[in-house]
């Protein structure tokens, strides 16, 4: 609890768990606030992480953090520049444990080039929280604008950056709630290569796939910009085994969460160079062309050529997932 008193040990903390890890020219002030530079227009997002357990295979908590916000601001067109970290943990928090989620958390801000600049750390009795607590805010510089849904068109092509569902499976798997063995890779990665592969070519609109999935992104474009998609089965990326988890435990993929794809619709001249560019980077290998910007509602072209709504997801389906 001390950690968390302002006195002492909590300068030790942040010193030696904090600064040794994540410091920075900024963050090494410990100023009350970061002075930092931006040219032209900001992007700004925040958002807080509460995934269940913190560790499971292909990232942690941290790492979460860290991609989830730089995803938000590569999606919105900014170039991600600098971030805020949050800390709530409970008394008695294992330091080792903390450690691994910070070490993630510098690791993928060294891939980036992102660099996070000021924090707090709040420690809460045993029983006030379950497990760690991370909110991060993220600032960049605005470069393009992917936000507007009214610059979609009849004909655009709709882009997955990844294959679906992988995140939401995984961390099911995780909890070893569901009486068998079985592990899936999370797709949690930062897709700044992805974005940095699009950057010339022209994109209408882009959003990243997680609470509600593929389904939940599509609906809600749709509702905005009163035009529908036309989506392919076949051609929408998915391992194999998250689509037999996926059956045997009545999910639709569509709507499970990811951490690592993004939904990208382009213009059907730029699609197939688009698609191109993407695959050819490490966190797009899986990427797919599956489907297009077609009618008014959101519609799912099945396997054996019959054709259902794809549904605005209801409910919550895997809580704790990011």
């Amino acid at each position: 609890m001390a950690v968390g008193s302002g006195g002492t040990s909590s300068r030790s903390f942040v010193s030696e768990i904090i600064f040794s890890r994540l410091g920075n020219e900024h963050l090494l002030k410990a100023s009350d606030a970061a002075i930092v530079s931006t040219s032209g227009r900001t992007a700004f997002t925040t958002d807080s992480y509460v995934v269940r357990p913190e560790f499971f295979p292909g990232g942690n908590i941290g790492k979460i953090a860290v991609c989830g916000t730089i995803n938000d601001l590569l999606v919105s067109g900014a170039k991600p520049l600098y971030l805020s970290f949050g800390l709530i943990m409970p008394e008695g928090y294992p330091v080792a444990d903390l450690e691994r989620v910070i070490d993630s958390m510098a690791e993928e801000c060294r891939k980036a080039d992102v660099k996070i600049v000021c924090g707090d750390t709040k420690v809460v009795d045993k029983g006030g929280c379950d497990g760690l607590i991370i909110n991060t805010s993220g600032i960049g510089e605005s470069l393009r604008d992917y936000t507007e849904p009214y610059n979609i068109q009849e004909g655009d092509a709709v882009i997955l950056t990844s294959d679906v569902a992988r995140h939401g499976m995984s961390v099911m798997l995780a909890r070893g709630e569901l009486g068998f063995d079985g592990e899936v890779l999370s797709d949690c990665a930062c897709l700044k290569d992805v974005f940095s592969a699009v950057e010339n070519l022209n994109v209408k609109f882009a959003r990243d796939a997680t609470r509600g999935g593929v389904a939940a992104v599509l609906n809600e474009i749709a509702s905005d910009s009163g035009k529908g998609f036309l989506m392919r089965e076949t051609d929408i990326p998915m391992d194999e085994n998250v689509g037999y988890l996926c059956d045997m435990l009545g999910f639709d993929p569509l709507a499970v969460a990811n951490e690592g794809l993004a939904v990208i619709i382009v213009s059907e001249e730029d699609a197939e160079k688009a698609l191109s560019n993407i695959c050819a980077c490490e966190n797009g290998q899986r990427a797919a062309i599956a489907g297009r910007v077609e009618g008014k509602n959101v519609i799912l072209e099945t396997s054996i050529g019959g054709k259902r709504h794809i549904e605005m997801p209801a409910g919550e389906l895997l809580p704790r997932i990011c």
